[in-house]
């Protein structure tokens, strides 16, 4: 059985450790606790991980969010897998930074990464992780706190919370979506 783990974010060295790039963040923390090396492949780095019999493949577009749809699409489809085994990890500003939800569907929330995805699937009915950001932003400057870099606060939170998202992940692997809901969402 096989699983595509999409984490979501943008390329390139000026996204590198921001708040949008959470997806990416836990990818990498994903990749190295199985030992897995990403590679560049069409659309995406990828990792393949084997884990508890089944096999995870890991991506971090390299589309850009806007297009991550594309992305995700091209690689469900180069390797047979349905929505309800795709799941999407995704920043989130309406939650507080380092709160962790899983959901099994639902709309973009405003989130262009997510809004791409479901364009290109036809469909909001697949899994979601999403690791909240905060929003403590003025109003009007969403996309630099977005884009910004984490605080140092905001740090030491994430480094508590991205092993228990790739726990989280593992978990949907092995134990499946409603299991995984119950035990971490928070």
């Amino acid at each position: 059985m096989k699983f595509l783990i999409a984490g979501l974010g943008n390329i390139g060295s000026e996204y590198s450790n921001t708040r949008h790039n959470i997806g990416f963040i836990l990818a990498d923390a994903l990749a190295l606790a199985a030992g897995a090396v990403f590679k560049t492949e069409r659309y995406a780095d990828v990792a393949r991980i084997r884990y508890r019999g089944k096999t995870l493949i890991v991506i971090k577009p390299s589309t850009y969010m806007n297009l991550s749809g594309k992305a995700v699409r091209y690689w469900m489809q180069k390797e047979n897998i349905v929505e309800e085994q795709l799941l999407a990890v995704v920043d989130d500003i309406a939650l507080p930074t380092g709160a962790l939800r899983m959901k099994a569907k639902g709309g973009d929330g405003g989130h262009n990464g997510l809004q791409s995805i479901i364009e290109y699937l036809g469909s909001e009915a697949f899994p979601r992780l999403r690791i909240g950001i905060g929003n403590d932003f003025a109003q009007g400057s969403q996309v630099d706190y977005v884009l910004g870099k984490w605080t140092k606060p905001e740090e030491e939170t994430m480094l508590k919370k991205i092993p228990v998202a790739v726990e989280m992940v593992k978990s949907f692997v092995a134990n499946g979506l409603e299991r995984t809901m119950n035990q971490y969402n928070e």
